[in-house]
């Protein structure tokens, strides 16, 4: 039912007096009509009941219930709010007679003018001035402050009916007797507000105690309106009672003006909590979408913290084609979400901002700051990991190098020592002449000296295998193996060589007859022949470089040594002429030969031999040397490709960089203008993209030609990488930024002249044009705009525009902050007295009344969070709307 509290408040004496009196003046002849007298007893009783019940009483018998003035008293303190005095509990007439007097001089104090009613009347239950006294009553607190377009009273609830059934048929409101007999206009006035309850076309107007009845029993049914008269009473009378009707019609009347603030109500909290649901929808996509970031950095960095290394080049390679993919492929979406990530947090933080509400604290490990480390640690670990590769490939390919040169010189080691031990434990001289001897002592002289000059090939056999075991080569067991079998056998050479000598030279006493030249050229054919064997060596011999200089000078060193070959010829053709002397000297005298120098295995064909292949192996060596040099110009032409380019995108990015900070400095049109134009800029970036990828085409090529080093350019592709990424996010940031400004600029009012002037101000302050302020000259800022600011109040604004005491300012901490002084939201204050409308001035409210005022998903939203009601008037099904609604705006946990 109605409230008619602020009724009292409200009324003025002027011309409401003026009506009061006219309508006390009613006939009092007319009360005598049994059937107007019939309808008044009964209107009046029900309405009287309607409010005594929330006292918890009521009445049976209208004139007989207020003789003793109790009831009479209580009802008026329940339709005015206000104490009467003390009643008398005496049973004595005097007792009664005060009261009522204490009820009449309450009703006379509202200003209300009673005529020829006086308590001992209403004692003697006189049933005429009982009726008139209620309606004095009724139309003071129930119908003379109905105010309708600067009319009132009766007039005003008159206006109101004919405004609400204007548009149904068959009714017009003109009175309040005649006008409502068929039961249509009460329908129309409930349909009107409630369509829901009633069809109207399916009304008659010709079954109008059909109308009637239907209308009643909705009323009393979905309304809280009592049934105050039956449908026989208006239609079985030729005029129904005017007062009686006005008294039902203004119960409507309140009921659908309650509805009407109850709506309203309804209304704030259906925009709060959509402003709520929608925060903690951004609140969980948010979290949803940090966790799976961090759960991808998570995984991935102890992938790219693996350093556990391949055995072969292949592997290796394999290792680093697919850090490639993962590059091209799987971050580049990852950056997107982060960027997208920061993006979505700053606008949800705007919007809590302008709603009023706490800024959202994401939960522990997913703030933006706790994302950006795990990313900065990601980027670590992939540089560590790309550095690493690229070692380790060096490595292998240095391994792969040293192995296949350890097994040339091992080969060539053990072809030569093939037969040496067989050769060193003969006994041949121990049947031989002196000259045969000599010979062999010679001989073995001239293998001593051969195997001196194999020491520099052993020590360098040696070295390699011990820089394969170093560098960890996987093989490294069989390369030990051999190694140890090359030293071992070559320590059985020494100790056969130095016994064979001693026994040698035991018969060298009883041995002579020497041919020196044999010795001659044994001593000049063994060096000789282990220099060409050297240079064969050295001419197969495999080589690997970087650069061109490294090329060049294999090139310069090959080129010193062809310009020793024509001495090296000579020394052939000397040695050569060693055996034809001996041939001379033989045919000379007349001497056979064996053919057999008895002092070297080295022939004149072997040294011609030789020689030939030496002669062979230098074009071949050249060729292989232009090939590399020309590998080594392609390789620095890719260096010069890269270079050109980069040292074009890089100070391109710079320069978009800095241009992006002037942008977001300076303003420059409007923010929407501001807005297409760096969206314009964002595109003119975006377009911009495949200049990256070029480049990381041509960087593609350069690690697959494995370039290590680029002398011609500052710029690595991570730098171009990394500073392209922070260009993107730059902007995205920037676009961000203005629309959030947007944001603020629509919700809080806030015109295109304020938003310059806020940021003229912030730029004359911002000394270091960096678009944040410290702390000291924003205080001059608030002082530069009137604020006198003590050093607690200025500590309070700090906190406010500053929440993580980085101690600086943004623009858009400063625009909020000057928005928030200047304009109005929505408050837990107001939140919690809609709510108070809604539960009927209750202190609580229940599920059911949640149901009914607002819509279903809003309603099952509160009742999920509304703690129950624990106070002194609690009922069961209580809820309480006060924490839920300071909740609402961060003062309590919700």
């Amino acid at each position: 039912m109605v409230d008619y509290h602020a009724a009292n408040n409200q009324y003025s004496s002027g011309g409401a007096q003026t009506y009061m009196e006219q309508e006390n003046d009613w006939d009092r002849d007319l009360l005598l009509d049994p059937a107007w007298e019939k309808q008044q007893r009964k209107t009046f009783t029900a309405w009287c009941n309607s409010h005594l019940r929330k006292a918890g009483t009521q009445i049976e018998n209208i004139e007989e219930d207020f003789r003793d003035g109790l009831k009479l008293m209580l009802l008026l303190e329940v339709i005015s709010g206000e104490r009467l005095p003390k009643p008398e509990r005496g049973k004595m007439r005097v007792h009664k007679i005060n009261n009522v007097n204490k009820a009449l001089d309450f009703i006379a104090s509202k200003g209300v003018k009673l005529v020829s009613i006086g308590a001992e009347e209403i004692v003697d239950g006189n049933a005429k001035m009982t009726l008139g006294m209620i309606w004095t009553i009724i139309l003071r607190f129930a119908i003379q402050d109905i105010s309708v377009e600067e009319t009132s009273a009766k007039e005003g609830l008159l206006l109101w009916c004919q405004r609400k059934t204007a548009p149904y048929k068959n009714v017009n409101v003109q009175n309040f007797h005649i006008s409502w007999k068929d039961g249509l206009a009460f329908n129309a006035l409930i349909h009107r507000h409630r369509p829901e309850l009633i069809d109207y076309d399916k009304l008659r107007k010709d079954d109008p105690v059909t109308n009637l009845n239907n209308a009643f029993e909705v009323a009393e049914k979905y309304l809280d309106i009592p049934k105050m008269l039956d449908a026989e009473d208006i239609v079985n009378t030729a005029r129904p009672d005017e007062k009686a009707i006005m008294t039902y019609v203004s119960s409507f009347y309140h009921a659908f003006s309650g509805a009407q603030k109850a709506e309203t109500a309804a209304n704030r909290i259906c925009k709060v909590l959509a402003v709520n649901q929608e925060n903690e929808h951004l609140m969980q996509d948010y979290e949803s979408l940090a966790s799976a970031l961090l759960e991808w950095i998570r995984r991935t960095i102890p992938w790219l913290e693996n350093r556990n290394p391949e055995k072969t080049m292949s592997e290796m390679q394999q290792k680093l084609e697919d850090f490639r993919d993962y590059r091209r492929v799987h971050k580049p979406p990852k950056v997107q979400e982060k960027c997208q990530l920061e993006i979505n947090f700053n606008t949800l933080q705007t919007k809590l901002r302008l709603g009023g509400r706490p800024a959202f604290m994401p939960s522990e490990g997913h703030m933006v700051a706790d994302i950006n480390r795990a990313w900065h640690t990601l980027e670590g670990a992939e540089k560590g990991y790309e550095e690493w590769l690229l070692n380790e490939i060096r490595r292998l390919e240095r391994l792969d190098h040293l192995a296949e040169k350890f097994r040339q010189k091992a080969s060539i080691h053990e072809s030569w020592t093939d037969g040496k031990e067989a050769m060193l434990t003969q006994k041949d001289y121990e049947t031989a002449t002196l000259s045969e001897v000599k010979a062999l002592l010679r001989k073995h002289q001239a293998f001593e000296s051969d195997l001196a000059a194999h020491q520099d090939r052993m020590e360098q056999i040696a070295a390699i295998a011990q820089e394969l075991n170093e560098l960890d080569y996987y093989d490294s067991p069989s390369v030990n193996a051999r190694c140890q079998k090359i030293c071992d056998q070559w320590d059985c050479l020494g100790a056969l060589t130095q016994s064979r000598r001693e026994s040698l030279q035991k018969t060298e006493k009883v041995l002579e007859s020497i041919d020196e030249l044999y010795l001659e050229y044994a001593k000049r054919a063994a060096p000789f022949n282990n220099w060409m064997e050297s240079a064969m060596e050295d001419l197969q011999d495999m080589f690997i470089v970087h650069n061109i200089e490294e090329i060049q000078s294999l090139i310069h060193a090959h080129e010193q040594f062809k310009s020793t070959l024509p001495d090296a010829n000579r020394e052939r053709e000397a040695i050569q002429a060693f055996h034809s002397e001996v041939q001379k000297i033989a045919q000379h005298n007349g001497i056979k030969l064996s053919g057999i120098n008895p002092y070297t295995t080295i022939t004149p064909q072997s040294i011609d031999s030789k020689w030939e292949q030496a002669q062979q192996l230098v074009p071949q060596r050249d060729q292989a040397l232009q090939e590399e040099l020309r590998k080594q110009q392609s390789h620095d032409n890719l260096r010069r490709n890269f270079a050109e380019q980069a040292n074009v995108v890089g100070p391109w990015i710079q320069n978009k960089m800095e241009e992006i900070g002037t942008i977001s400095i300076e303003m420059i049109g409007t923010l929407e203008d501001q807005l297409t134009n760096l969206k314009e800029y964002e595109r003119s970036i975006v377009d911009y993209k495949p200049n990256i990828e070029q480049l990381e085409g041509v960087h593609q090529h350069i690690q697959e030609a494995l370039i290590f080093d680029n002398v011609y350019t500052a710029y690595s592709m991570e730098h171009i990488r990394v500073g392209w990424e922070q260009l993107l996010t730059t902007i995205a940031r920037t676009i961000n930024e203005i629309e959030n400004q947007i944001l603020t600029r629509d919700a809080k009012g806030i015109s295109q002249e304020e938003l310059y002037e806020y940021r003229a101000s912030f730029n004359h302050f911002d000394k270091k044009r960096s678009g944040q302020m410290v702390s000291d000259d924003f205080r001059a800022l608030l002082i530069s705009t009137g604020n006198s600011l003590g050093d607690a109040e200025f500590a309070r604004i700090m906190g406010i525009v500053d929440p993580n005491n980085t101690g600086t300012v943004t623009f858009q901490a400063f625009i909020d902050f000057m928005s928030r002084e200047t304009t109005d939201t929505d408050t837990a204050d107001q939140v919690i007295a809609s709510f108070k409308i809604l539960a009927a001035d209750k202190n609580f409210i229940t599920a059911d009344e949640l149901r009914r005022e607002l819509p279903p998903d809003q309603a099952e939203y509160c009742i999920a969070r509304m703690a129950p009601y624990t106070g002194p008037d609690a009922v069961p099904g209580a809820l309480d709307y006060m924490s839920f609604s300071t909740a609402l705006y961060g003062e309590s946990d919700l």
